[in-house]
Parts: structure tokens; sequence; C-alpha cells
């Protein structure tokens, strides 16, 4: 039996080299490498700091929604992928300065960030307010963070908006919020869970996947409702990963992976959001 089961499996290891030789052989890459940075590669950066989305398996693997879509784009223009994981606030310095094809991070659109790169909204997003177990400050609104202790992830659109709501609070003669910022969504939520701030502040699947596992409570959710896109340089490699992205919705690939992960969709076909749409 034992014997069998080697055969089988060799088979199969067999089976599957013929498949990536027959694969390379007939697939033929849709971008050429001048609009690469790495021949016959799609290399994107990644901050897997926010599951179920992105982040790392106990394995060490990279895993998550936004890592399968990068992947299926890859296998869909005949390049290899490749993930450059790197915090978040050296991302667009890094793309400006060619070191990846693509932020794949569930970067938000706004018109500034659009005006300095090509992006293909493809999911809506809003940010959350995740506290300790029990929500013992008794947070339900925004006032209630008000001299509270708030972590957020350097650099993104989170700071962004939580010092909106701190300029808010302050204008109507609250307490300043106390923020702390941290080079990823991990270590923020790490500072909650050992008492060194009162609430952490993060997209509402990340927050909803911690509450899940029974590690935090969700106080407030559904905030500021934004677009996240996938974010490039190259005008040529835009188009291609947006025919990409268009077949992906058309055969439904696109629509069968926001169901399994709960994610609100994109109803029309995808465009470019960027300097020349």
């Amino acid at each position: 039996m034992k014997n069998l089961y080697l055969k089988i499996a060799t088979l199969l290891s067999v089976g599957l080299m013929l498949s990536s030789i027959i694969f390379a052989a007939t697939c033929k890459p849709t971008v050429p490498n001048s609009a690469l940075v790495k021949a016959g590669t799609l290399v994107m950066s990644t901050n897997p700091t926010l599951p179920p989305l992105q982040y790392i398996n106990s394995k060490g693997e990279l895993k998550g929604m936004r890592i399968i879509l990068g992947k299926e784009v890859a296998k869909r223009l005949c390049l290899k992928p490749e993930y450059i994981r790197i915090e978040f606030s050296a991302m667009i310095p890094g793309l400006e300065a060619g070191r990846w094809d693509v932020i794949n991070t569930g970067i938000f659109w706004n018109p500034q960030r659009a005006a300095m790169m090509k992006m293909i909204p493809y999911e809506s997003a809003a940010i959350s307010i995740s506290v300790k177990k029990g929500n013992p400050l008794g947070i339900s609104k925004k006032e209630d963070l008000a001299g509270k202790a708030v972590g957020v992830e350097i650099g993104g659109l989170e700071e962004k908006k939580l010092k909106e709501i701190d300029k808010e609070l302050r204008a109507k003669g609250l307490t300043p919020i106390n923020i702390r910022v941290f080079d990823n969504f991990a270590l923020a939520y790490q500072a909650l869970r050992a008492g060194q701030t009162d609430a952490s502040v993060a997209i509402d699947a990340t927050a909803a996947e911690y509450a899940k596992r029974g590690e935090f409570d969700r106080a407030i959710s559904g905030m500021f409702p934004m677009p996240c896109a996938l974010a490039m340089k190259n005008d040529i490699l835009a188009k291609t990963v947006l025919e990409a992205m268009n077949d992906m919705m058309e055969d439904g690939f696109y629509q069968d992976l926001m169901d399994e992960y709960g994610l609100l969709p994109n109803s029309n076909p995808f465009i470019i959001r960027g300097p020349k749409d």
C-alpha cells in the first residue's frame, strides 16, 4: 500500500511538472519586459498584517484575498507572481522608484493618489474601531474616543481619517485623541492587546476577523467607506491588468472571490482612475 501511495505521489508530481512546462510553452506574456521591474514577473508589494485579506499563516506563507487576486492577475498575464513584504509607508515611494510593479495592499483610492498613480478600484472598504473584549470603556461613537489612546498604522488613509476625527472633537471642545502611530496594523493591535492603547483603527474586514477570533470587540464600524485599488505607474501594465480584471469579472472569478471573503464587489466594469482617466 505504501508503494502505491509513493507511485501516486510521483505521478502527481510529474503531472504538475508537465502542466507547468506546457503552460510556459503556450502562455505568452501580454506585457513587454520594458513595462516590468523584472522580466517575466509581476512584482507586487503587500503589507501582510491585515487578516483575512493579506496575512502570513503559521507556515510563513502569504495568504488572503488580495494575495489570491494578485496571483490570478499574474496568471492571466502569463507572468510569475512575486510579492515583496513591506510597510505601507514605503509603498508609494517604492512604486515611484521602480522597486515593484503593483501596490497590492488594498490602498484606498483618493484624488491625490490618483494624480500620481494609475489605480483600478475593485473593492469597497470602510474603517472600524477595535477595542478590548467587553468594550470596558463603552466606546460606541466617535466622541467616545476623546482623551483615549488610539493606535493606527502610519501613513495610510486610516491615520488621516483618525486625525480628522481628532480635529472634529477638538472643535467641539472635547479632549484630543492621543494618536499612537505604528509601522503596521499588527503592531497597533499588539499595543491594544498589551494595554498600551485603548483602541485601534483598521479596515472593517480586519476588525471583523479579530472579533471573529474572539481577540477584540468591534466598537464602531462602517466609517468613511471608500474604494480600495490596485496601483501602478506604468501605463501599458495598467491597461493589461485592467483587461485581466474585467475578464475575471466576466467569467465569475472575481465575484466568487469577493463572496468567499464577504466583501462588497464592483457591479460595473473596472476602470483606471489615474492621471489620464
